[in-house]
């Protein structure tokens, strides 16, 4: 196996950077690996710098990358309001470039860029090329520069990954690549060459009523869906709505925007889930954390923890009817999952193993999860992205 992944509970960081170290090498029968991932939760924060340079010197010096969770997810377990700390390795030899960065956000005669893109990203053919990324919320523009960047000048690479999340403050770093803390923006890795993973992103919504298009809107303001404002179609959809989705609806309804509207039918999948801002009554406009265009496809969603669970098994089981069994996987959760959204602990990651079996696994819960949806890459909420390896 070329995969390892190990998970300490230990309170005292260097212990538990030493066990999990131990056991992923014992895993790969003492083989240095090319690419480490350590997840590791708040308790550490202050031990991040010693993590760091334990975990490196440990594993021979190979890639390292670092974040913090809220809470953190290794073996088969999401660990919660608990000390943790993840590792994940993967050794695939030449077959695999392996081409670590640390993007900081700088400015320009042209305005604010980030600098620090790894050679390899202009150098290789991005077809089959991923991309892992974990950036700082307070620091790093993901939606403002990072993104958009990725999605025009390299459309097809694809990005998974996630925020880091220290619940309730900023200032710490959360951040490490090899040895050394980053203070400020993200951290990540480009994988080419011979890179067999794929990817799904559950975003734990289930459609209602029917898809419509948008016929007049203004930036992220809807003031019409099929020639008539929004709020009157809302109210018809509410009427037909059983009573528990209808006082789900009041709770939270969301708005699934479709990347792609050059299809005939719509699927779970095929939307990129935003939230609803507001809702004008005289004008019957909504607001949405996004932009839209006049053309885009749009159909409502609701959210709870049995649609989320339904989600998750639906994507998965797509995957797993056209493609083989994976060999490990990375799991990014939304901090709102967990037991915050269901009843019982270990939610996905059951899920995903009674599916794939048990598989190194590892990842975190964090403040906002990247993946892509139909071919371009978003930051998401609520959401679990994952990055199955062959």
């Amino acid at each position: 196996m070329p995969y390892a992944a190990s998970l300490s509970t230990i309170p005292d960081a260097t212990q538990a950077a030493e066990q999990i170290c131990r056991e992923a090498l014992g895993q790969l029968q003492n083989e240095i690996p090319d690419l480490a991932l350590v997840f590791y939760s708040p308790h550490h924060v202050d031990d991040g710098a010693s993590l760091a340079r334990t975990v490196y010197n440990r594993l021979g010096g190979c890639p390292v990358l670092g974040v913090l969770g809220e809470s953190i997810i290794g073996t088969s377990r999401e660990v919660e309001d608990k000390p943790a700390i993840s590792l994940w390795c993967a050794s695939w030899g030449s077959r695999v470039g392996v081409h670590p960065f640390h993007l900081t956000l700088g400015e320009t005669p042209d305005g604010p860029s980030l600098f620090g893109w790894p050679d390899a990203l202009f150098e290789n053919d991005l077809n089959n090329a991923l991309m892992l990324a974990f950036g700082d919320p307070y620091t790093f523009p993901v939606s403002e520069l990072f993104l958009p960047t990725l999605n025009e000048d390299y459309a097809g690479l694809r990005v998974i990954g996630g925020m880091s999340s220290l619940p309730g403050r900023a200032g710490p770093s959360t951040l490490f690549k090899n040895g050394e803390l980053c203070d400020t923006g993200a951290v990540g890795v480009l994988l080419t060459g011979e890179i067999k993973a794929r990817t799904v992103v559950s975003q734990g919504c289930r459609p209602v009523g029917r898809p419509l298009i948008v016929t007049k809107c203004r930036e992220n303001v809807i003031l019409e869906l099929g020639g008539e404002p929004p709020l009157l179609y809302l109210q018809s959809l509410l009427n037909d709505l059983s009573e528990p989705d209808r006082r789900l609806a009041q709770g939270g309804l969301l708005l699934g925007v479709a990347v792609s509207e050059y299809r005939e039918t719509f699927e779970r999948g095929d939307f990129v889930i935003r939230n609803l801002m507001g809702i004008d009554p005289k004008s019957g406009a909504i607001a949405v954390t996004d932009r839209v265009r006049v053309g885009q496809t749009v159909q409502f969603q609701l959210r709870d923890a049995n649609a989320a669970t339904e989600d998750l098994q639906q994507l998965l089981r797509q995957d797993l009817a056209k493609n083989p069994l994976p060999k490990a996987t990375l799991l990014f959760s939304c901090n709102g999952r967990g037991t915050r959204m269901f009843i019982t602990p270990n939610h996905d990651v059951e899920i995903i193993q009674k599916q794939t079996g048990v598989l190194p696994l590892a990842g975190f819960f964090a403040a906002g999860e990247l993946g892509p949806i139909g071919g371009r890459n978003f930051i998401h909420g609520f959401t679990a992205s994952i990055a199955l390896f062959e």
